[in-house]
């Protein structure tokens, strides 16, 4: 199931985000550009699952704060943001094998803070909905 997805994803034009770190054991991570705005996508693997053999809400979580904070970075044009807060409304179940999409969009943009929220959405149903502050560091690492 999931070599088809991933089939379907790079077909369509999607193409893998390079990870490392607490993502690169996430993902993969998959990116588009359509009509200027930035998509995300995750195929949910058995990894991803929860004690119910649902998709994670952690995982959800981290694919909607790693969104947001990819659509802030690439708005403000820095390589160094933090996210200062994140709220996320768990709305329905995903479901393993289930390919994962977010679209974030950017609420409003101040010199030092982003304000980013999105959808991450399964089979076209609402799962989970997130809103996130982000930080733009002055002093890159």
């Amino acid at each position: 199931m999931t070599d088809k997805a991933a089939a379907k994803l790079k077909s369509d034009g999607w193409s893998i985000v390079e990870t490392s770190g607490f993502l690169h054991l996430v993902g993969p991570l998959w990116q588009r550009l359509v009509n200027g705005e930035h998509e995300y996508a995750l195929i949910a693997e058995d990894k991803h699952h929860n004690r119910r053999g649902l998709v994670q809400g952690g995982l959800l979580m981290t694919f909607a704060d790693r969104t947001c904070g990819m659509t802030a970075r690439y708005v403000s044009g820095r390589p160094t943001l933090a996210t200062v807060q994140m709220d996320t409304h768990f709305v329905d179940s995903g479901k393993i094998g289930e390919t994962l999409l977010s679209k974030p969009r950017v609420v409003r943009s101040t010199r030092s803070l982003i304000f980013v929220t999105t959808e991450v959405t399964a089979e076209k149903r609402c799962i989970a909905m997130a809103s996130g502050v982000f930080k733009i560091l002055k002093n890159d690492p």
